[in-house]
């Protein structure tokens, strides 16, 4: 079989090597962070050990679904969470299904912010923000609709209060590493707790974080510098969505806005910044626009990885080619279609995927169901 792939194929972009920090990735095919729903009582499960080696290569790197920091992280139902010892127990043989692949392995920290629920807080506390402005524009990832699933309004984080959600970061980081993770992501995209911090028409603060550009890129960036003081800065990414309006988060200048974090973050030297194309204004709808990412790639040094509604392989292909960037994460190609990198290589046809599936809580069926590619006879 090999030899036939190796004979009636040519080589493509998104098929070279590629070298980030210490890790040496054998294609660009990134699995994007997708969050499914299937982590009862907030803690990884079982049935995510086959749905990750699934989609595990040999040099291949995959970025985990959003897992909460703290008991106050989290904003959807059945999420896994990544702060106390049970999780880590959890993931660990996950991770280890990945590295037994050969797959390299990163942790999304995920705060939702106020993106949540009193149902899911502690004691039915109010959620966290920089603001206590509530999302107006309601819109769910997973549930129905119904009361538990509204939007609560936020509390305002104090000063004190943003340090022990920056502790919580780092020690989330930790326990990440102690899992086995290679690395860990900082989610800082879709309108979520940090990016309440970034974006100009949600963060209202009168205080040093908030106001300036620079003020609203404190605490996302000092997240960042305690994370990489505990594991190492070359085990950090951070994932952005400046031009997105997800979960009520616009920013009125995010020209300015991702050119100063990519700055930022290359000085910091992490691994890298994974950002989401400027044509996903929103979570599941893509717009023509001439808004581009290359003043930001321009502005980072390190590794610069671009998702956002790639289903095509010669698109992404061009991006490669073009120098755009390093590394294309598949976000819905990858969910339906667990031997990607193998596709792309044949240039064989791919999986539909099922929307009605991305968010229910079945273990199987639109989680680790999805068809191969049957084997050349």
């Amino acid at each position: 079989m090999e030899k036939e792939e190796a004979t009636s194929t040519e080589s493509i972009p998104l098929l070279t090597p590629y070298t980030m920090k210490t890790f040496h990735l054998s294609h660009r095919v990134v699995l994007a962070p997708l969050s499914r729903l299937r982590s009862y009582n907030f803690t990884a499960q079982p049935h995510a050990i086959l749905y990750y080696k699934q989609r595990t290569t040999k040099g291949g790197l995959l970025i985990g679904e959003a897992s909460g920091i703290s008991d106050t992280a989290q904003g959807l139902p059945s999420t896994p969470g990544i702060w106390k010892k049970e999780h880590v127990e959890a993931w660990r043989p996950i991770v280890d299904g990945v590295h037994e692949n050969g797959g390299i392995f990163f942790c999304q920290l995920w705060h939702s912010g106020r993106v949540s629920n009193t149902c899911f807080q502690p004691n039915g506390q109010s959620p966290i923000s920089s603001t206590n402005k509530p999302i107006q524009n309601q819109q769910f990832i997973g549930g129905s609709g119904d009361a538990d699933s509204q939007y609560s309004p936020p509390h305002r984080l104090t000063i004190d209060e943003i340090s022990n959600v920056i502790n919580d970061f780092r020690t989330a980081a930790r326990n990440a590493m102690d899992a086995g993770f290679d690395g860990v992501e900082i989610h800082g995209a879709n309108g979520y707790l940090v990016d309440q911090f970034l974006k100009d028409q949600v963060n209202d603060r009168p205080d040093q974080y908030g106001g300036t550009l620079e003020n609203r890129c404190r605490f996302p960036l000092e997240v960042v510098q305690a994370i990489s003081e505990e594991i190492g800065c070359e085990r950090v990414g951070m994932r952005l969505s400046p031009f997105a309006n997800y979960n009520d988060s616009a920013d009125s200048d995010p020209h300015s806005l991702g050119v100063f974090m990519a700055k930022s973050l290359s000085q910091l030297g992490i691994a890298y910044c994974h950002v989401i194309q400027p044509r996903m204004v929103t979570q599941f709808d893509r717009v023509e626009t001439r808004d581009s990412l290359a003043s930001m790639r321009k502005a980072f040094k390190g590794t610069f990885i671009v998702a956002g509604g790639y289903y095509d392989r010669e698109e992404a292909n061009r991006v490669i080619e073009n120098g755009e960037a390093d590394l294309v994460a598949f976000g819905r190609a990858f969910l339906a279609n667990p031997d990607l990198p193998r596709r792309f290589r044949l240039n064989a046809p791919l999986n539909m995927y099922d929307r009605s599936t991305f968010y229910t809580d079945d273990p199987v069926v639109g989680y680790t169901d999805y068809p191969f590619l049957e084997d050349p006879v």
